[in-house]
């Protein structure tokens, strides 16, 4: 009599992978939301650190109003920080770059006054519907509103 090696046999082992690759699918599409989620909360964040930041700056350079670009509100590349109108150090670097946690940020300065007296911010998803979903937008009322399909604007609903 021939004695029966011992392990597994091809069917078992198919088996095995299907069902690995059944619970994969169902958990791709989890986390591709669940991403989309996290950068949608990061920007919401980012929008109103930025939005603060510029309160701040606005207090802090009377003259000068709300600052003329997002890079003035970081430190300029220069260590320790100069605290001067081009280089505030009220955000970090990554966010004055204007691109953080796929979304990137359009800070427009309103100069129709000197002091200026306004901004607006957009944060519209890198790529829509793979690092975000929705639009932001705030300015220097610190409302923050969103739209469904970016870019929102100041007659988006507020958040």
């Amino acid at each position: 009599m021939k004695e029966r090696e011992s392990g597994f046999s091809l069917i078992e082992l198919l088996v095995v992978v299907a069902v690995i690759l059944i619970i994969v699918a169902i958990a791709i599409p989890n986390f591709l939301r669940a991403k989309i989620a996290a950068n949608e909360s990061s920007a919401v964040s980012s929008c109103h650190a930025i939005s603060t930041a510029e309160i701040s700056y606005a207090t802090m350079f009377p003259n000068v109003g709300f600052s003329a670009a997002l890079a003035n509100l970081g430190d300029g590349g220069t260590q320790p920080c100069p605290l001067t109108p081009a280089a505030s150090c009220f955000v970090d670097d990554v966010l004055a770059s204007g691109t953080k946690s796929g979304y990137t940020f359009t800070y427009v300065q309103d100069n129709s006054t000197t002091p200026s007296q306004g901004f607006t911010l957009n944060a519209n998803p890198v790529t829509a519907s793979v690092t975000g979903q929705r639009g932001f937008y705030v300015d220097q009322t610190n409302v923050i509103r969103a739209s469904p399909t970016a870019p929102a604007n100041a007659g988006s609903p507020s958040l």
